[in-house]
């Protein structure tokens, strides 16, 4: 028996067994597995395994032993304290201000050290010294900072951009990278910012990972945009610093690179320095390159820029330092590839409808990997390295699955207006029958410049839709990375363009299906695929029957002077006072649109989304409201971007079905 059939095989049971089908309670309480450390050996790891409480929204975890080898898992009791790092001293742990130092996988502690209330711990590898952050008060933003005798004053004074950012406003708190000895008290610790208005690590998203030791503890390597107020907002030149401990002495190693360059990772001999860069200033979802660094010489090669690819995923070295392994979105999914230091050679490794998400461990032939797929959340999975077959190594919703009937996903390619051929996946209802017709639901991907792959969310969860019995056809259309760099980049400056069209030729070739009911067909999506679907509306020439958009760009002129990351405005769609004015400003902007808009349409809205302000789906409401259509406006006033509250994500799931239910 091969290994694709012996895994059909193992998986019919639960296939006949299964009675019930994805709801919106049961995606929200399913266990969602987390890796908290490594073993320096790679022998064994620490995992978690959280269940969502649904009555307090409260994620319950518990710890588990992974013997990597054996495969044998048991229960381990942290008690309060949370794991920092596992490195050849031991396994450090966090808890009311102090780290700990388990010398045997976490049976017994020691007090190691005494920090105090801070942020992303990382202990020296000769664990003499400790990194960490916090947030510093840099500039003084607030009334009551600036005027003593108000203290009740609620006052913001700002005098340049930036003040606000993706969920936050700025109060003159910035996130700082310190260095202390053991040896000595928290308070002597070192501010390797000291006075800059510059976050390490980066706000929102940056944590651990964004300050790293030099195999041999005399260096602290930290990554920050060393810029402030508009030219920060304007600007991704991120870049990577060093600090030398003897001297005191800060180089900037990326300064040529005017792009993001971020993800620092020593190989494990400490010869070379391994880092994520984009080569053009403002462009957030350029081509990411895979860079090297000699540490002794300061050479730097860019190992992928012959590859007509991106590198958007998890990099791994191996413990010889001979081998870079990576993940990254191509052709749908997203794979595990190899990548030679030495000659740059790229080789795919896995093949198959589902993502690679994260790389862990290196046994003698394997790798343990983080594993997803339309209708499954996150496993541990073996990759042989030889032939790429995976083998399970937790299974951590089993009993879950056993009850859910899962969906079937296909990517057909579909001829586009211009000749192209086009990755589309189709994901079909549970116990989907041909000889039916289905309402269907294009599907809108956000980025706009983000994957859609075998992917599996809590909230855009295509198992879920398809098993409300709505077909969902999902389109990697003009701007998806796994495609070519030259497909991936086509969409800047051209948002309402050919992309509209790649749209337009998934909805027509689904409809010339035998199974999908082309009269009941509605188009949804978040972020870029709001402002699809807004744009949809006006140009859809009755192909949809309802609309769902959330946080979706309305109206392109107020949206470019009301979003705080100006240089992904500048990039994708042009600036107000080029001349002529951009695309997106006329042609593309969908408010210009609104008088052709003729079907029921809900907006969806975060309060606090300052990617896509909350005037955006409050004007595209009032404006389908005035122009007499059928509308709701579903707003949160606590989100941001995303939907990240349990109790809203029901409401918001609920409400989905609702309004499909009631117009489609």
């Amino acid at each position: 028996m091969n290994f694709k059939n012996s895994l059909l095989a193992l998986a019919a049971p639960f296939l006949m067994n299964a009675q019930n089908v994805m709801t919106p309670e049961t995606l929200w309480t399913l266990n969602k597995i987390g890796v908290s450390a490594v073993s320096p050996d790679h022998s064994s790891l620490i995992y978690s395994v959280g269940k969502t409480d649904l009555k307090t929204e409260k994620n319950n975890k518990t710890n588990f032993f992974f013997n990597i080898k054996s495969a044998e898992t048991t229960s381990l009791d942290l008690g309060k304290k949370a794991l920092i790092q596992w490195d050849a001293n031991g396994l450090y742990a966090s808890e009311g201000g102090k780290i700990f130092l388990s010398k045997d996988a976490g049976k017994t502690w020691t007090e190691f050290y005494n920090i105090g209330d801070v942020d992303n711990i990382v202990v020296s590898p000769d664990g003499k010294k400790v990194a960490f952050s916090k947030q510093v008060l840099v500039e003084t933003v607030l009334g009551k900072d600036k005027y003593k005798d108000v203290p009740k004053s609620t006052a913001h004074i700002y005098t340049d951009l930036n003040h606000r950012h993706w969920d936050y406003f700025n109060e003159g708190k910035y996130n700082h990278v310190f260095v202390v000895n053991v040896a000595d008290d928290v308070s002597s610790a070192k501010d390797l910012l000291e006075g800059k208005p510059w976050d390490a690590p980066q706000r929102p998203f940056g944590g651990a990972e964004d300050f790293i030791w030099s195999p041999d503890s005399a260096q602290l390597l930290y990554v920050t945009k060393p810029l402030s107020g508009a030219e920060y907002a304007k600007s991704t030149n991120t870049d990577i610093f060093v600090y030398e401990l003897a001297n005191g002495i800060t180089t900037n190693l990326t300064a040529d690179n005017k792009g993001y360059d971020v993800g620092p990772k020593f190989s494990p001999d400490g010869k070379t320095l391994l880092w994520q860069s984009m080569a053009r200033d403002g462009y957030e979802a350029d081509k990411n390159d895979v860079k090297i660094m000699d540490w002794k010489t300061r050479k730097v090669q860019n190992l992928t820029q012959n590859w007509d690819e991106s590198v958007v995923g998890d990099v791994f070295w191996t413990k010889d330092s001979k081998t870079i392994y990576f993940t990254t979105a191509f052709r749908g999914t997203r794979q595990l590839f190899s990548l030679n230091p030495k000659n740059a050679k790229i080789q795919q490794i896995t093949k198959g409808d589902f993502d690679v998400t994260e790389i862990y461990a290196q046994d003698k032939n394997s790798l343990l990997v983080g594993r997803t797929d339309m209708n499954h959340n996150a496993d541990l999975f073996k990759v042989n390295l030889k032939n790429g077959e995976m083998v399970r190594a937790t299974d951590i919703n089993k009993e879950n699955y056993a009850k859910i009937t899962p969906s079937r996903t296909e990517l057909k390619m579909v001829k586009t207006t211009d000749g192209k051929e086009m990755g589309v996946w189709f994901i079909y209802p549970p116990n989907f029958d041909a000889s039916k017709k289905y309402p269907t639901l294009l599907y809108c991907q956000g980025g706009p410049q983000s994957a859609l792959t075998q992917t599996f969310s809590t909230r855009w969860n295509f198992a879920l839709m398809a098993a409300n019995d709505y077909i969902i056809v999902a389109p990697n259309r003009r701007g998806m990375p796994g495609w070519g760099t030259k497909w991936n980049e086509q969409i800047s400056q051209d948002w309402g363009g050919q992309v509209m069209q790649d749209y337009l030729a998934a909805t027509d070739y689904a409809k010339t299906l035998p199974y999908v009911d082309g009269d009941r067909m509605g188009a949804v999506g978040a972020s870029y695929g709001g402002y699809s679907v807004f744009m949809l509306a006006g140009i859809h020439e009755n192909r949809f029957k309802t609309f769902i958009a959330h946080d979706g760009l309305f109206d392109m002129q107020s949206w470019a002077l009301t979003t705080e990351e100006l240089w992904f405005a500048n990039w994708d769609i042009g600036k107000l006072t080029d001349k002529p004015l951009p695309k997106a400003f006329t042609d593309f902007n969908p408010i210009n649109f609104v008088d052709k808009w003729n079907k029921p349409i809900m907006i969806i809205q975060g309060g606090i989304d300052y990617r896509v302000p909350y005037e955006q789906g409050q004007e595209a409401f009032q404006a389908a409201k005035l122009h007499g259509l059928k509308a709701k406006f579903l707003y949160f006033p606590n989100e941001n971007h995303w939907v990240l509250n349990p109790h809203n994500a029901l409401v918001w799931q609920r409400e989905f079905f609702g309004w499909l239910k009631e117009t489609l």
